[in-house]
C-alpha cells in the first residue's frame, strides 16, 4: 500500500496520507514502512520518535530507502534519531532566520503583509446616501465590506 501527501508540508503532525498510514498501522495491515528519505515522513524530531516508538511497540519496521537506515537494528535506529534532529536544527534555524529578517526588514520601515485596500470615500458616500449597504457598497466598488466601513468611519455612514 502507498500513502501519499500531496502539495501537504512535512512539517504538519496531522495529514491525510499519514493519518491513513498510522491508522492501518495501527490495525496491523503491514509489517514494515519503507521511505523515500525520512524527512519526507516528518521534519519534527518528536513526531520521528513518537512514530518510530508506536511502529516498534507494534512490531513494524521502519526503513528509509535513501539513508539506508533500518530501525529494526539498534544503529539504525540510533542514526535515525540523530539525523531526525539534525533536520529538526535545519527546519529551526531555518525558521529563526526568516524571523530575525522580518524583524530587520521592519526595524527599516518595512510594512509586511498585504497593503491595506483603500475605497473612493467620496463614491462611498455617493452610494450610501443612494439607499446601498455597505454590503452592497463593498460589491459595487470590488472591496470587502470592512474597507468600506473603514474608509467611510468618519463619514458618518
Amino acid at each position: 500500500m502507498e500513502y501519499i501527501d500531496e502539495g501537504i508540508s512535512g512539517t504538519k503532525d496531522s495529514r491525510p496520507a499519514l493519518n491513513a498510514l498510522m491508522n492501518d498501522a495501527r490495525k496491523r495491515r503491514f509489517d514494515v514502512v519503507l521511505v523515500w528519505r525520512f524527512d519526507r515522513f516528518a521534519r519534527s524530531t518528536k513526531h520521528l520518535v513518537l512514530a518510530l516508538e508506536e511502529f516498534k511497540n507494534l512490531g513494524i519496521d521502519f526503513v528509509s530507502y535513501q539513508e539506508n537506515i533500518d530501525t529494526s537494528s539498534p544503529l539504525g535506529a540510533a542514526i535515525f534519531t540523530i539525523i531526525g534532529a539534525v533536520a529538526q536544527l535545519e527546519r529551526d534555524i531555518i525558521a529563526e532566520r526568516v524571523r530575525a529578517g522580518l524583524r530587520r526588514a521592519r526595524a527599516n520601515g518595512a510594512k509586511i503583509g498585504r497593503p491595506t485596500a483603500k475605497a473612493d470615500r467620496d463614491r462611498i458616500l455617493e452610494l450610501r446616501q443612494e439607499g446601498l449597504s455597505l454590503r452592497q457598497i463593498a460589491e459595487r466598488l470590488s472591496v470587502s465590506k470592512s474597507t468600506v466601513a473603514r474608509e467611510g468611519r468618519d463619514l458618518q455612514i
